[in-house]
């Protein structure tokens, strides 16, 4: 049975008082909900990771930090290791961000490898796709999606697959305000578990956890959730308020 998991990814926002502020508001609003029906999980800056770690219950918000290193140790000024990230008690990371493939033009290959040390390191991966404006009009999406998750997946064995949360993220939807419809959404979905099935197998497939962001908030997410291979949301700007991002949470 795969995970609902409903993500926050709080980007380069917050103060280390402000961000240890947040998660606490957020386990404590988790925790009142009697009959939780997903997991949750906060991605926070490198600062936060410990701090943050320190005020959760891990085993009721799960903690991600939203990058790692493709290196392990080095001169490497400024990086900061999927070691060095599992250190701090963080259990996800977030890669291939959109933000990261664009502004840091980080690569298929450049991925590829920082899946290898995350894995390496015990870290479970939620692993970003997703399409721009010109390539969703001029119909090349599909074959873009498929070469994000090939080119840095499926060189995976299967028990190393079954920790990966895959998240679709249509670039043109991110803090624009716009947002697929839930039948866009769908599709995509149903595209990226089909590829998954023809690599991995239909089991592992059904099993695996596939995410929608893309200005995901409390008023769309019960549509978009409401889609069968859609299992939850990365949501960026709506989880830096801790009732809005249970908002989207309890849409399930």
């Amino acid at each position: 049975m795969r995970k609902n998991i409903v993500a926050g990814n709080w980007k380069m926002n917050t103060t280390v008082p402000e961000g240890v502020q947040l998660a606490k508001e957020v386990c404590q609003a988790v925790s009142a909900v009697e009959s939780l029906k997903c997991d949750v999980i906060v991605g926070v800056p490198f600062t936060h990771l410990t701090a943050v770690r320190e005020v959760i219950d891990i085993n009721k918000v799960g903690l991600a930090a939203q990058n790692c290193a493709d290196h392990t140790s080095g001169a490497y000024t400024g990086e900061v290791s999927a070691p060095m990230v599992a250190s701090t008690g963080a259990n996800y990371v977030i890669l291939g961000h959109s933000e990261r493939r664009g502004y840091y033009h980080e690569t298929a290959q450049i991925l590829k490898e920082k899946v290898d040390l995350a894995l390496q390191s015990g870290l479970k991966i939620i692993f970003c796709c997703g399409e721009s404006l010109e390539e969703r009009e001029n119909g090349t999406f599909k074959d873009v999606i498929e070469a994000e998750i090939r080119d840095s997946l499926f060189h995976l064995t299967t028990e190393q697959f079954q920790n990966i949360v895959i998240a679709y993220e249509p670039i043109w939807a991110i803090g624009t305000g716009k947002t697929a419809t839930s039948d866009q959404a769908q599709e995509i979905h149903a595209l990226i578990r089909s590829l998954v099935a023809d690599k991995f197998g239909a089991q592992v497939a059904d099993d695996t956890t596939i995410l929608y962001g893309g200005s995901c908030k409390p008023s769309n997410a019960p549509e978009l959730f409401a889609k069968p291979d859609i299992d939850g949301g990365l949501i960026g700007g709506a989880s830096l308020k801790a009732a809005d991002f249970m908002g989207i949470v309890t849409a399930f």
